[in-house]
């Protein structure tokens, strides 16, 4: 296989470009760098030597894209370039918009002009908004009311994937929708480092690195069993290997859209716990005020994509996922920096 990874110096496409590269496949990386890491493509290269090719470009420069399409001699794509911060959706929507929906449609132009006609679409649960809680586990067939930018903007380029696969000239397309993914690279040779890190794991082993002084919990007078959130997770491995299984259900003509993760949630409460067992540090925590838009619980019925391509997570030991995660920041403690 040939395959171009948009976002391949993120979290996400890191690992799954390091997959590719690990089965022997030939892969172009296209990552702006904006919040991809320079260190991620070196670790990439030592995997994959000259299969890998990068090229620094963005989505919005539909002549590159086309260029590294045709210069790889690509035949399937995986779209992971977009920007992900709810919050900074909220302030900055048309960025949201130029990226997550226009970045997309200037690739669906540049894999016209070359005749590539399969992807693999990394979208979003947040397309589902705030679903009602007797809605629990979520399913593929519940209304898609996406409640900020974010998850708008990630819907919109499914729409543009379902028309550009009615078109005379049909694609083949998957979209994934997913919440939180976590952990890293079990050989440790890639992990996550986002700038700013928003998201619960990293940040309490940040806590336990010393670099923070303790974790903020927001609420705990939810209508859950310790009465604080309870989100979805699933491991960075398992959600690639989603990725790599939809390949196999591209369909011309069709988009096909899956849930990823493992079927439950876990509750903040749940997930510091684990985080203290893995580390063995205290990390001290604080009560803060709930935050407007947070649910009760929200996580994903995988039942679908089991049935339809037999896709299922193999890491659903909470702990299990944590200590992958603890494993990479406590040998990267800055990060690729």
């Amino acid at each position: 296989m040939r395959a171009l990874v948009t976002g391949g110096a993120g979290y996400i496409g890191s690992h799954a470009s390091l997959r590719l590269l690990d089965e022997g496949h030939e892969v172009t990386v296209v990552d702006n760098l904006y919040r991809g890491h320079r260190g991620a493509i070196e670790a990439l290269r030592r995997a994959g030597g000259d299969r890998l090719k990068f090229v620094e470009a963005d989505l919005a420069d539909t002549d590159a894209l086309a260029r590294a399409l045709a210069d790889g001699r690509v035949d399937t794509v995986l779209h992971f370039a977009a920007l992900t911060y709810v919050g900074e959706s909220v302030e900055r929507p048309d960025d949201y918009f130029r990226v997550n929906h226009a970045g997309g449609i200037s690739l669906l132009a540049a894999m016209r002009a070359t005749g590539v006609q399969r992807i693999v679409f990394s979208s979003t649960a947040a397309t589902y908004g705030e679903p009602a809680q007797d809605a629990m586990p979520i399913v593929e067939s519940t209304p898609q009311r996406p409640i900020n930018p974010y998850g708008a903007s990630k819907l919109a380029f499914e729409q543009s994937l379902r028309d550009a696969c009615a078109a005379t000239a049909p694609l083949a397309a998957v979209a994934l929708r997913y919440f939180n993914v976590a952990g890293a690279d079990a050989r440790g040779r890639i992990g996550e480092d986002h700038r700013p890190e928003t998201h619960l794991i990293p940040i309490c082993l940040e806590v336990a690195l010393g670099k923070r002084p303790h974790l903020t919990v927001f609420g705990d007078d939810y209508a859950t069993a310790d009465g604080t959130c309870v989100r979805d997770y699933v491991h960075i491995e398992d959600l690639v290997d989603a990725h790599l299984c939809a390949f196999g259900a591209l369909e011309t003509g069709k988009l096909k859209c899956w849930n990823v993760g493992i079927g439950r949630g876990y509750s903040v409460c749940e997930v510091l716990e684990s985080c203290r067992r893995v580390t063995g540090h205290a990390i001290p925590s604080v009560m803060g005020a709930r935050r407007a838009g947070d649910p009760p619980a929200l996580y994903a019925n995988p039942a679908a994509i089991a049935r339809d391509i037999g896709w299922k997570a193999k890491w659903t030991e909470l702990d299990a996922i944590v200590a992958t995660a603890w494993d990479w920041i406590r040998a990267h403690p800055r990060g690729y920096g």
